[in-house]
């Protein structure tokens, strides 16, 4: 077989014809390969995929002022959407309040949560080894569904969904953070983004992490009229408070218990209520509280206080001493890349005739309004910013391994040429693994992504091609200095007898990878080392003697003309 093989080879490498076809058929599988990232995205990047996880949670978030009586009737239409799942072990509502902490809830503020619009949904699932869904794709599945269903209750109501983090734990996939000197100015920019990043395809559950300006009332005590009637103001006070929120007004001693228990008294729910949200109605409702004074006459609390609407008074948020707010979403079961792409292409194209626009570092922008000449700042963050990041310094990684090798071989065999032969055919492993990824994507029901692990794999496959390269190399050296053989011979006669260990080593590798690939995590690192490994042995065993036959090895290893003699002979 291997005999066989070194005759192909032979005239391989003899044929000028043959040869030229490998090399420009290698160029146009690197150039495809490469175009199958971009511009034609049959291969995605992501910096890691969804992870099937046992649990998941469900943020719902009412407009400011909202009841908790609302919140219930949008969570309890939730509940009874979920509770169709066959999946689904149990769940637990969170009224007013965030879900005790978990990873996913560190980063994203749950414990924040303290207000009668909010609740959270906390949900368990069956094992992943149970069911055939992923979690990622059941949240999937059930965003339209219930964000149809129930956020049409009462306007202005969000309901996200919350998984536990794959990777690195960030606030949202993307992350527009809005920074400028005018709140009102931060406010209107933060706006537009959330409504860009609406109309973007890929993108779901977006939300501004800011405090919504909403219609209040003030009650103001008038002293005088007060002090008229024969009142006091502690006892205004201990009325609105006693009917509104309840306050204890005696204990009870108990045969169980060594201390008295407390009795409250407030108002029914009922009677708490407010018919609708304005100013009449609220005069209605403390109207019908009245104060005895001194001489056991009853007056009305409206004769003694002024309601004054108001607006509400927004949290201001600083991070880094400036004055910002977020515009989050997370991404549909698609890489951060491109919606953000698109969404700042659109910002670029819309925003323009409001501010003038500049492009700061790579993705970020700075945006002067044309009318105030207030200077505002939009900063990409989230997992879109951690994935680039990761991509740079991976890659960064990939050149530096390279040249180090790269250097080690000029070292070593003193050939800028033979040096660059094995840093091409380590280079071309590329090819394996973007083809491998494309593959795996058509045989896998959700998107296979280019991650951060397969580039930890890509870097992996460089010594193992180069170990392939080194191993032609030098048996071809030993064979023309040692053995007299000539360049044809030697590269043919190296490259069929190395094939057995290049074989066998790839074998391995491919076996032992099968494990990784797949693994929702990993499967990236584990599909770059198999299909990188095939390219590997093609470069090795058919392109780099092509290369060697090319170069001129005579002259690289000090060829001189002589007798040949049997391999077998010392």
């Amino acid at each position: 077989m291997f005999k066989k093989f070194e005759k192909i080879i032979h005239k391989n490498i003899q044929n000028q014809s043959r040869r030229r076809i490998i090399l420009i058929g290698t160029l146009i599988a690197f150039i495809l390969s490469v175009l199958m990232i971009a511009p034609s995205k049959m291969v995605l990047a992501k910096m890691l995929p969804g992870k099937d996880n046992d649990t998941f949670n469900i943020y719902v978030t009412l407009a400011e002022g909202s009841s908790i009586e609302q919140t219930n009737i949008v969570t309890n239409c939730v509940v009874n959407e979920i509770q169709k799942e066959k999946n689904l072990i149990d769940t637990e509502v969170f009224l007013g309040m965030g879900a005790p902490l978990d990873f996913a809830g560190l980063i994203k503020g749950s414990h924040f949560k303290n207000s009668e619009n909010v609740a959270e949904i906390v949900l368990n699932i069956t094992p992943k080894h149970h069911r055939d869904e992923p979690s990622y794709i059941m949240v999937q599945r059930l965003r339209p569904v219930i964000q149809s269903s129930c956020e049409k209750l009462y306007p202005n109501t969000n309901i996200s969904f919350v998984e536990p983090p794959a990777g690195p734990p960030v606030l949202a996939a993307i992350v527009a953070e809005v920074y400028g000197d005018n709140a009102e100015g931060i406010r209107v920019l933060a706006q537009k983004v959330e409504n860009v990043f609406k109309n973007t395809d890929g993108l779901v559950d977006i939300d501004i992490m800011q405090d919504e300006i909403y219609d209040t009332y003030e009650i103001i005590v008038n002293s005088d009229k007060v002090s008229r009637s024969g009142v006091n103001i502690k006892q205004l006070n201990d009325v609105l408070y006693l009917a509104f929120e309840g306050m204890q007004i005696a204990v009870k001693n108990s045969d169980l218990y060594n201390d008295q228990l407390p009795i409250y008294l407030s108002l029914s729910k009922e009677s708490k209520k407010f018919t609708s949200k304005d100013i009449t109605s609220i005069k209605i409702k403390l109207s019908s509280l009245k104060l005895m004074n001194k001489m056991g006459m009853m007056t009305p609390i409206t004769e003694l206080v002024t309601i004054v609407p108001k607006k509400s008074n927004p949290l201001i948020m600083n991070k880094n001493l400036h004055q910002m707010t977020n515009v989050m979403a997370e991404t549909d079961m698609v890489s951060q890349v491109y919606p953000l792409m698109e969404a700042r292409n659109t910002i670029l194209d819309t925003f323009k005739d409001s501010y003038e626009i500049e492009k700061i570092g790579m993705f970020n922008l700075q945006l002067t309004d044309k009318k105030t000449n207030e200077i505002y700042k939009i900063i990409w963050d989230g997992e879109m910013e951690v994935t680039l990041d990761t991509f740079v310094e991976l890659g960064a990684a990939f050149i530096a391994a390279l040249v180090l090798i790269f250097l080690l071989m000029v070292i070593y065999y003193k050939s800028y040429t033979l040096s660059g032969i094995i840093l091409l055919s380590s280079f071309l492993s590329i090819i394996g693994v973007i083809v491998g990824h494309w593959i795996m994507d058509m045989f896998t029901t959700d998107t296979f992504f280019l991650t951060a692990t397969s580039l930890i794999g890509f870097i992996a496959l460089i010594g193992i091609s180069s170990r392939n390269s080194l191993l032609l190399i030098d048996f071809t050296r030993s064979l023309m200095k040692d053995k007299g053989m000539h360049k044809v011979d030697a590269i043919a006669y190296a490259t069929a007898t190395r094939a057995k260990p290049i074989f066998l080593t790839a074998a391995a590798i491919i076996l032992a990878s099968t494990l990784l690939a797949g693994d929702a995590v990993f499967g990236g690192l584990g599909v770059s080392l198999i299909f990188g490994t095939i390219a590997a042995v093609v470069a090795s065993l058919v392109i780099v003697p092509v290369l060697l036959f090319q170069s001129d090895l005579e002259k690289h290893f000090n060829f001189i003309e002589k007798k040949s003699t049997s391999i077998y002979e010392p």
